[in-house]
């Protein structure tokens, strides 16, 4: 039915936009991650880093990485999945349902 089509396009789309948010969020991970990183990867600095740093603030920044890590992880996931799912639905090879997909994407990377 009409109503049915509209809505499966619609719905589409806003898989689509979801696609292209979660690339933007990982993306942002990862660099919050690469400013967590020391400047200098040298053997000196990181020695320096060591002796300046506390057992606790050490234990903190290897949370955080962790978190970093677990966070992009799931944003993986779901980027895998989604986009998996907008395929499967352009594989229907419904020109309405592909519009759908152009349309999402677009507006998901101006969003």
């Amino acid at each position: 039915s009409l109503a049915g089509m509209v809505l499966s396009v619609f719905v589409i789309l806003l898989l689509s936009v979801l696609y292209e948010t979660v690339k933007i969020g990982k993306a942002k991970v990862l660099r919050r991650a690469m400013l967590a990183l020391p400047r200098s990867l040298s053997q000196e600095a990181l020695a320096e880093q060591e002796e300046d740093t506390s057992g606790g603030q050490r234990e903190a920044t290897q949370g955080r990485w962790f978190l970093f890590h677990v966070s992009q992880t799931l944003l993986h996931v779901i980027q895998v999945v989604v986009g998996y799912m907008v395929m499967l639905a352009v594989m229907s090879y419904n020109a309405w349902i592909f519009l759908g997909v152009i349309v999402g994407s677009a507006l998901g990377y101006f969003l």
